[in-house]
């Protein structure tokens, strides 16, 4: 039977598009107390069913696809750039395919704004009104207001128009700047995308016996199954060394390993990885946010997820890929030394380097010298750096690592980084590989 929470969520998803949300009524209507409907409304907007948005409360939004998650939608933008809402609430849901700016000759605008587009504009009532016409929504800039008849068209034809106290320059950066950020977390893998689904599994039922585990055993070849209770929740896991020389009449709860490792379909592939190769487990079953079963992941999804990744074009530059473009490759024939300019992106408030990217630079330069031995991805375990000195804007690095030891799966690298021939940091690494 579902819980109380599970059930305000399933209320909350088949709500139409655009309704608006309260924890009073929601706790009305399902008989609740507030707080655990506050909750549920949290989890909600975090899974991305609604939208909360200041002076305007709590909507029921479309959930996005992840190949259209570089579309924003109004209410996200509103967010962004401080916004007000000044007529067409009922729209806020809909999302964007693209902005105009409004800064031309009145016919020339017109010719770019379309439906479904923002048009981003100063006080200039008439361009406003011709976008609101053609489909668009309007964000006017500077802190204007606008006049009643357009809030009016606004709300007959549900689209909003919204005011921000920002110039037209500083908010079309905000919006690019957030398009940018959603781009990025398209590239990152979770388990949602590569998991093998519930009806692709194979599990076992708390209530069946041993026998059942041969059975499948047999069927498939495989030794890993997770143990299922009656509400769907993940209660164990059954693998070969558990039911080794036990009854087959046993039931399967006595044997199983109780309060398995599992990972939410959100969870990100390089975190699924670390935990596979940090405890050592070949499979790990798949929960929702209530903790209910969707399937499994294996370490061989993983490995195909790790190729996926490589072969994916990097829409978005993050830390790690600005740290990795700049560095090049010297090789002298006995130390291998990697070279890199401190750019401004790369420091602190200070002008320096800063010690995320210093990190990053000990990270990259192993995981590169390291594929000259060994193929495979880097899962770090430990890394002790001591700061010698601060590294300025402008400055040459060289970052040499050098092997201590490479076993099958563990590695120890000492890494130093010099700057203009004076020991700015040293480090010492340890990693296991993920083996592809």
């Amino acid at each position: 039977m579902a819980t109380k929470h599970e059930q305000i969520l399933e209320y909350i998803e088949s709500l139409s598009i655009g309704s608006k949300i309260s924890v009073r009524r929601i706790a009305k209507e399902l008989n609740v107390s507030e707080g655990t409907a506050y909750r549920a409304i949290k989890e909600a907007e975090n899974i991305g069913y609604v939208s909360t948005i200041e002076r305007v409360g709590t909507i029921r939004i479309e959930t996005k696809k992840k190949d259209n998650i570089e579309q924003l939608t109004f209410a996200e933008i509103i967010n962004i750039v401080d916004g007000q809402v000044l007529g067409g609430r009922e729209g806020l849901y809909k999302t964007l395919n693209k902005f105009v700016i409004g800064a031309m000759k009145l016919e020339a605008m017109m010719r770019y704004t379309e439906a479904d587009s923002l048009l981003i504009v100063g006080n200039r009532i008439n361009a406003q009104e011709l976008a609101l016409k053609a489909g668009a929504a309007v964000l006017i800039t500077g802190g204007f207001d606008t006049e009643d008849h357009v809030k009016e068209l606004a709300d007959e034809k549900d689209l909003p128009i919204i005011s921000t106290t920002y110039d037209t320059f500083t908010v079309a950066t905000m919006i690019n700047r957030a398009i940018y950020d959603q781009l990025i977390k398209k590239e990152i893998i979770i388990v949602d995308d590569i998991f093998t689904t519930l009806e692709q599994s194979q599990y076992l039922k708390s209530t069946d016996i041993v026998e059942k585990w041969y059975e499948l055993n047999e069927r498939t070849g495989h030794s890993r199954y997770p143990v299922i209770d009656d509400d769907q929740r993940v209660v164990g896991m059954v693998t070969s060394k558990d039911v080794i020389g036990k009854d087959q009449n046993s039931p399967i709860h006595k044997v199983m390993t109780k309060n398995p490792m599992t990972v939410q379909t959100k969870t990100s592939l390089a975190n699924t990885a670390h935990s596979m190769v940090w405890e050592g487990i070949e499979l790990i079953p798949v929960v929702d946010l209530q903790g209910h079963f969707q399937g499994i992941i294996t370490r061989q999804d993983v490995i195909k997820g790790l190729q996926q990744l490589q072969r994916q074009p990097q829409v978005g530059e993050t830390i790690d890929d600005l740290v990795s473009n700049q560095m090049e490759l010297l090789e002298d024939g006995t130390n291998t030394t990697y070279f890199s300019e401190v750019t401004p992106q790369m420091t602190n408030h200070l002008g320096t380097l800063s010690y995320g990217v210093f990190t990053s630079f000990l990270t990259e330069a192993s995981s590169r010298m390291l594929r000259q031995y060994k193929k495979g991805d880097l899962v770090v375990e430990n890394l002790s750096i001591y700061y010698m000195k601060p590294v300025q804007l402008g400055s040459m690095l060289e970052i040499k690592p050098h092997p201590l030891e490479i076993g099958r799966k563990f590695t120890k690298i000492d890494i130093e980084i010099y700057s203009d021939e004076v020991l700015m940091g040293k480090a010492l690494l340890m990693a296991q590989f993920i083996d592809r």
